[in-house]
């Protein structure tokens, strides 16, 4: 008794204050125990710890011979565990008791890695989904337990999915190759099982964090076997930044993009033109209502009416244009061919006149991959409207920008592959495909319309930019894709039970297997690393605008032969896919035929 009265109290109570202030300053007696979290304890223990160094520095400086010093590393010990054992405790005691609706949808993870254990504990401890188990392809996992959970090989994917009455497969691999992605996804279909993917790693470390806010639908970009492109901020807002702008064809998949990303730059004035009443209306209140302070001017006419052009560029005092009026859908041109070329081939003409007219500084117009040896007249238009803006670009004394750019297709554009698979799946089928080799560059909207958008800033003039755009996609493999992310199985001799059926039709007229984005010009980098960028042959700008006068006089005519004619007169590359017929079925050209082909065949330099 006499050796504990000896001790000096005022050290305890020092050691009891100082703690319960770090407990205090840490948030710990704040915190809600049913969410309590490990960064919390953590940060307990470091404000613990640094109220015992607290501690014994006081004890120090009172010079406490009596106060056993050696014990503050005991009591941080206890008095931690005690912190950890109570609220842990506590937290999974108000868990397993509280009054929550119990998680109805059964779930596996594909991917028994890091990723794959912290969603399964992070989907413990909510009310949306039951992880059951996990799917890996690694034969040194299976049979293992990871966070609670048992590994099986993705062999047994059918039979554990019945047996388990899983719904949901939530694929937790990050930066999984899209070829793989479009295998499993495909796979998961095939055993009746929906695909989800993880997207936010970083969130599953918070405790309170909810599966919802890192578990996403699969995405078409997530099948594109490439990263999206970024753009570059220094380039995107060079030609539009306090400009004026003029978008043709603003109503349209990729005008409509454009304009959307042009609004967020801060441009002085946005003049929209399309010959397309509702599609200009839907397109203007779009942008009306969520930037109310710019002033947007719609115009309604066609691109090809040179005198309401003319009155546009002279009234807004227009510094930048994006030409993206065209007719695209390759079967409606090739049966349209008049119509085709003169909307592609006169509205190109009159942009780049109008723009070298009025000293616009930068025009930029949208090509396609069609445009490489074209075998279609939409094609050949656009090759032709890109010759149009190199003549322009090559006249002595213009002060106009010309540049194009040229990619592939637009996935979720009007009249791309995407919304025609999406029209038949809800029609019970079938998925029509040309052929079972066809492939396709893709590209997103937003990508397209940033291409556009940094190649005026990049354009020295007469320059061709082209997107980087991985490898390119068989048309087959998005089918079944498609499907699958529709929860949905084709049918097939092997499977007739599946629900839908893929149906192979034949090429379209002038339709190719697989499209190209290059030409044999001469290839450059350009201030992107992911863009380049080509100088092509041209035509004399004066044999040019003959040989486009020829063909407008023979568009007159309604005689697809010398149309075509004419059309391979100015494009050399331009191959028509004719149907098979005997050499004694096809017609000798007309002797004025020939003699006005003759006179006007161009020259390249």
């Amino acid at each position: 008794m006499k050796l504990a009265s000896n001790y000096a109290p005022a050290s305890y109570i020092i050691v009891a204050l100082v703690t319960i202030a770090a407990f205090s300053m840490s948030d710990l007696y704040r915190a809600v125990i049913r969410f309590i979290d490990g960064r919390l304890l953590s940060a307990t223990g470091f404000a613990l710890g640094i109220a015992v160094l607290c501690a014994y520095v006081v004890s120090f400086a009172m010079n406490d011979t009596m106060f056993p010093r050696s014990a503050l590393a005991i009591y941080w010990f206890i008095a931690f565990s005690y912190v950890v054992a109570s609220r842990i405790g506590m937290r999974n005691f108000l868990r397993s008791h509280s009054t929550r609706r119990p998680a109805s949808d059964a779930v596996a993870i594909y991917g028994a890695g890091e990723a794959g254990a912290q969603l399964a504990q992070t989907m413990r401890n909510s009310d949306e989904y039951r992880p059951v188990c996990f799917f890996d392809d690694k034969r040194t996992l299976v049979d293992r337990t990871i966070a609670g959970l048992r590994v099986f090989h993705t062999d047994r994917l059918a039979d554990l999915v019945s047996a388990h009455g899983i719904r949901t497969v939530v694929i937790a691999v990050p930066a999984m190759p899209a070829e793989r992605l479009r295998d499993i996804m495909q796979r998961l279909a095939g055993a009746g099982v929906t695909t989800k993917i993880l997207s936010r790693l970083v969130d599953l470390a918070d405790d309170r964090a909810r599966p919802r806010d890192s578990i996403r639908e699969l995405k078409f970009e997530d099948l594109l076997g490439r990263p999206p492109v970024p753009p570059r901020l220094d380039l995107f807002a060079r030609c539009v930044r306090g400009k004026t702008v003029l978008v043709t064809g603003a109503g349209g998949s990729i005008g409509s993009e454009l304009c959307r990303q042009i609004v967020t730059l801060g441009p002085s004035r946005l003049h929209l033109l399309d010959h397309s009443e509702y599609a200009l209306y839907t397109i203007r209140q779009e942008l009306v209502t969520r930037f109310p302070d710019l002033r947007i001017d719609a115009h309604l006419g066609s691109v090809c009416n040179a005198e309401l052009l003319e009155r546009i560029l002279s009234d807004g005092h227009v510094d930048t244009v994006y030409h993206a009026a065209a007719y695209k859908h390759v079967p409606l041109v090739e049966s349209n061919i008049v119509e085709g070329l003169r909307n592609n081939v006169l509205g190109a003409q009159v942009v780049a006149s109008a723009c070298a007219a009025h000293q616009v500084e930068t025009c930029v117009l949208i090509s396609s991959d069609k445009a490489v040896r074209p075998t279609n007249i939409m094609g050949a238009s656009k090759r032709i409207a890109e010759l149009i803006f190199q003549a322009a670009a090559a006249r002595q004394g213009s002060k106009t920008t010309f540049c194009m750019v040229r990619f592939g297709n637009v996935l979720g554009s009007s009249g791309s592959v995407i919304p025609l698979f999406q029209r038949q799946i809800a029609r019970g089928g079938p998925l029509t495909i040309t052929h079972p080799e066809v492939s396709r560059y893709f590209m997103l909207i937003p990508e397209a319309a940033q291409l556009v958008i940094q190649a005026g800033a990049m354009a020295k003039g007469g320059d061709v930019f082209v997107l980087d755009m991985g490898e390119p996609v068989r048309i087959v493999e998005l089918a079944r894709t498609l499907l699958a992310m529709s929860g949905l199985t084709e049918k097939t001799p092997q499977n007739p039970d599946g629900d839908i059926e893929v149906k192979f039709v034949g090429l379209f007229p002038g339709e190719k297997l697989h499209e190209e984005l290059l030409t044999d010009g001469t290839v450059f980098p350009s201030e992107h690393p992911r863009i380049m960028r080509m100088k092509e042959n041209a035509l004399r700008p004066s044999v040019l605008e003959t040989c486009i006068t020829c063909l407008m006089m023979a568009c007159e005519t309604h005689e697809r032969g010398m149309i075509e004619s004419m059309v391979k007169a100015i494009v050399s590359e331009y191959t028509p896919q004719l149907p098979d017929i005997t050499p004694a079925q096809v017609p000798e050209p007309e002797p004025a035929r020939l003699s006005l082909i003759n006179k006007f065949v161009p020259f390249r330099i």
